[in-house]
């Protein structure tokens, strides 16, 4: 799949970004049927190319979020090696790197979301409850809450379970 064929699945301003991080590699890109157990994927394919699969359900923003993510996986693992941790140090670097870079491409909201979580990316957006919060927004209806507006005392149902929620427990984060 070229570049350009990707546009319908991207943002406006993306393929500049696309280009350039394309530029060193073959790259087979899949567009898949929805995943629920994934958004995207990265592997490196025995003849040396590498593959990247990304649910086409996705909004713009979020299709190019994964795929950022995705690339951040082949550039760290052609650059340092493929002895490094999946979503180690250097994955983070990089990722955070391609984020920075490549801000300008998310809407005015998105960017101090992507900005805040750049600064110490994490494997999976649902770690970010103001990305989760941010790219669930269209399909918010009445009955959906978060985790954070629940008080001590409250019901709610999780995959068709009920739960007493009991307390919350606050951890404070070393940077």
């Amino acid at each position: 799949m070229s570049i350009q064929s990707l546009e319908k699945y991207l943002p406006q301003n993306t393929l500049q970004y696309l280009k350039i991080w394309f530029s060193d590699y073959y790259i087979h890109i899949k567009i898949t049927r929805n995943r629920n157990s994934k958004l995207g994927d990265y592997r490196k394919l025995p003849d040396n190319s590498h593959e990247i699969t990304i649910n086409s359900t996705l909004a713009p923003q979020l299709f190019f979020f994964v795929l950022t993510h995705e690339l951040a996986h082949l550039i760290a693992f052609e650059k340092y090696g493929r002895r490094i941790s999946p979503h180690g140090n250097e994955w983070k670097d990089t990722f955070r790197r391609m984020l920075l870079e490549s801000v300008e491409v998310y809407e005015d909201a998105l960017q101090p979301i992507i900005v805040k979580f750049s600064r110490s990316p994490k494997a999976n957006f649902m770690a970010s409850p103001d990305l989760v919060k941010y790219f669930h927004i269209e399909k918010q209806d009445d009955k959906l809450q978060f985790i954070e507006e629940l008080q001590k005392g409250d019901y709610f149902i999780y995959r068709n379970e009920k739960y007493f929620l009991e307390g919350l427990i606050k951890k404070k984060l070393s940077l």
